[in-house]
């Protein structure tokens, strides 16, 4: 199973949560909201949505890589790679 899926309520609270600060940028810039709000709301978003990704990134280290028993060796480097590439996205 899944890290994803195991933790699906969960994460799905959290994009949850983001989904309503990136409302709250829309509603600011609509409102015409002064600089330092929106700059505010954008680095919480900004913020969440790391945790986010660092959350995922945590739990895929533990289920596909750290978990020795469970992962033959070619599955880890097969895990090893997708975090490995969606890192250097992420780090564009």
């Amino acid at each position: 199973m899944s890290h994803t899926i195991r933790e699906k309520q969960k994460l799905l609270a959290r994009v949850r949560r983001i989904r309503g600060q990136v409302e709250a940028i829309e509603r600011a810039l609509d409102g015409e909201a002064g600089c330092d709000q929106v700059m505010h709301l954008i680095a919480a978003t900004r913020g969440a949505i790391s945790g986010l990704m660092a959350e995922v990134i945590e739990d895929h280290v533990r289920t596909h890589l750290a978990d020795a028993e469970h992962q033959p060796l070619a599955s880890k480097n097969e895990a090893i790679e997708q975090l490995v590439d969606v890192v250097r996205t992420y780090l564009k």
